[in-house]
């Protein structure tokens, strides 16, 4: 009785030895393509606020590709700096268009820098 449990305890193992490793003829567990990001951040477009929200980075072994991280949070930081070297360059023409404004002469009120008119005399 010992011998025949003995024996088939080396067949189950022997079993489940094979159909783990696969018996040599086809693998168990095919080779799957690492996962890749879908959709990138447009490059002929502005990035927005929607493609931000629908960004979805790929998982690797431990968290987050870094390499698909990088380059989607370099392309933002770049959009960024763009758009504040935009907003300072608008704000300094308008602080300028503002200042020449308010300093310039103000055409409402009447003056001496107006030019006498054609039905004037000068000397009156």
């Amino acid at each position: 009785m010992f011998l025949f449990l003995l024996l088939a305890m080396v067949v189950v193992v022997a079993a489940v030895t094979l159909a783990v490793v696969g018996g040599g003829r086809s693998a168990v567990l095919q080779d799957v393509a690492p996962e890749q990001l879908t959709d990138p951040l447009p490059a002929s477009r502005p990035v927005g606020r929607a493609d931000v929200e629908a960004l979805r980075l790929p998982v690797g072994l431990r968290g987050y590709r870094m390499a698909e991280v990088d380059d989607a949070l370099g392309r933002l930081g770049a959009e960024l700096a763009e758009r504040d070297a935009r907003i300072a360059e608008l704000e300094s023409a308008l602080a300028g268009a503002q200042a020449t404004r308010t300093s310039g002469p103000d055409l409402f009120k009447e003056g001496h820098d107006q030019p006498p008119r054609d039905d004037e005399e000068p000397g009156r």
